[in-house]
This record gives C-alpha cells, sequence and structure tokens, in this order.
C-alpha cells in the first residue's frame, strides 16, 4: 500500500481496485477476446493467398473504384461536417434559444438511431418520388442512388462526432480574451481566425479525422440509398458484403485488410492529434 506525505504526516494510499498485474491480465484479455482474436482471423484467412494474389485481388478495377468512391465520399462528407459541426457547436454554446436543449439532444440521433432507419429515411426523403426528391427531380437534379445520395449519408453519421469535439472547447474558451481584443481594435475576422480558431483547431481536426474514420466503415445507411451499382455507386463495405455472399472469403477479407490497416493509422492519427491538443492547451 502506498502512502502520501501531506504536512510532515504520512497516510496510507488504498487501492480502489485490485493491483496493476491483475487489472493489467483482465485488460489483455477483454482486448484479446473482443478485438484481437476476432480482427486476427482476417489475417489467417487472408494467409492463404500469396502476394501476388492479394494485390491482384485489392487493386482490381471494381475494387479501386469502392476505394475512390468511399475515400473520396467520406473525405468530402468529414469536410462539409468540419464547417457545419463548429457552427451547430457555436450556436449550442453562445446562444440560448426555445428549443435548445432539443437541437442539442438531437444532435446525437445519428449515434442512437439504426444506421439502416437512417438509410431508409433519407432514401424515402431524397428519391425521385421522395419529399424532397421530387421537386429536385423536376429540375434535373437526382441525389438517391448517386454519389450525392453517398455523402449525404455520411455527412449525416459523421456530424455528431465534430460537434461533440468541438463543443466543450468553446464552453471551456474564456470570453474575456474576445472582449480584450475587441478594445485592441481587433475585428472578427482576426478574432475568429486568431484567437479562437487556434484554440479550436487541435479538436476540431480531431472531430473531422473521427467523422472520417466512422465514414469509411458506414454500411447501414448507404446500402438503401446507393443503389450498389458496381463500377458507379459501390462503396467498399457494400463490396465485402457481396463478395462475402458470394463465398469468396479470402477476396473478402484481403479487402478488410486495407481497410483495417487505414482504419489503424487513422487511430494513431487522432491520438497523436489529443496528444499535441492537450500538450498544447
Amino acid at each position: 500500500m502506498e502512502a502520501v506525505n501531506i504536512s510532515n504526516k504520512v497516510f496510507p494510499r488504498k487501492k480502489i481496485l485490485p493491483g496493476f498485474g491483475l487489472t493489467f491480465g483482465f485488460m489483455i484479455l477483454y482486448l484479446s477476446l473482443i478485438m484481437l482474436i476476432p480482427l486476427s482471423t482476417i489475417f489467417i484467412n487472408t494467409a492463404g493467398i500469396d502476394f501476388k494474389e492479394f494485390w491482384n485481388i485489392v487493386t482490381d478495377e471494381r475494387v479501386m473504384q469502392a476505394y475512390k468512391l468511399s475515400f473520396g465520399a467520406s473525405f468530402i462528407a468529414a469536410v462539409i461536417d468540419s464547417v457545419f459541426g463548429f457552427l451547430v457547436a457555436w450556436v449550442l454554446v453562445r446562444y440560448d434559444f426555445p428549443g435548445k436543449r432539443i437541437v442539442d439532444s438531437m444532435v446525437d440521433l445519428p449515434f442512437a438511431l439504426p444506421t439502416a432507419i437512417a438509410g431508409i429515411s433519407l432514401t424515402a426523403v431524397f428519391a425521385s418520388n421522395g419529399w424532397i426528391g421530387r421537386y429536385l427531380s423536376d429540375i434535373g437534379i437526382k441525389i438517391a442512388f448517386t454519389e450525392v445520395g453517398i455523402i449525404i449519408a455520411l455527412t449525416f453519421i459523421g456530424l455528431p462526432f465534430v460537434v461533440r469535439t468541438v463543443q466543450p472547447v468553446l464552453e471551456e474558451f474564456d470570453k474575456e480574451v474576445e472582449e480584450a481584443a475587441a478594445t485592441l481594435n481587433a475585428n472578427r475576422f482576426q478574432i475568429i481566425t486568431k484567437i479562437i480558431f487556434p484554440t479550436i483547431r487541435p479538436a476540431l481536426i480531431t472531430g473531422t479525422t473521427l467523422a472520417f474514420a466512422r465514414a469509411l466503415g458506414e454500411y447501414g445507411s448507404i446500402i438503401f440509398i446507393s443503389g450498389n451499382l458496381p463500377l458507379k455507386t459501390e462503396i467498399v463495405p457494400v463490396l465485402i458484403m457481396s463478395k462475402l455472399e458470394q463465398y469468396d472469403y479470402q477476396g473478402a477479407t484481403a479487402i478488410s485488410i486495407v481497410m483495417l490497416l487505414t482504419s489503424f493509422i487513422l487511430l494513431f492519427t487522432i491520438n497523436i492529434l489529443q496528444w499535441w491538443s492537450t500538450k498544447h492547451k
């Protein structure tokens, strides 16, 4: 039992949880059963093919087009989320208005709502005979079953990541700093770019990266609104499911490895950004 010295008096420090050895063992057991062992099966299933065959699978024309659509749509959606996520967070922190708590709770709706329901709802709204799609169709704009529909769906599921990452930073921001800048004749643009943005930039980058990572693995909200047309509106998760339905397990796991490694890189990047954000507070 460790001891704490306060005013030359020694008080024993009680351990709330068991020692490092036991808790570390539980952590490794949990990670192994829930994450490491299931993920290792992807590499085991792919080990039966040589590198040339693996390369041919992951660079196939259909697969490359799915990569292009998944990464491109996810990036565009993440950029949109970064802009509107900041604006939503700003309004929720800086202004009081009727129904504020309702709007605040609705931000988390994509977290609680099953993604399949989100996909069906978006399709019903933006289809050619939908509430909004019918009017857009009259002027020659098609949303559902196109790349635009995929971006809208990915934007919908990624927005909360940006809002909930930026919102606490804005709440802790000292408004007196803005007032001091205003007394020094700083205009609104200078206050935003020189004072506010540098403070929220690490959180904004982290939230945008989380939204991008979430969009890469999205399946439920996309499968209905995309149309799943090979070489046109087929994203990587849908392609993986298609190969599994065709019992092409090695092809599915080979593509999954590429996405898994990408996810690891994104998570590593997020951890670096969080460390950098903490260090520069």
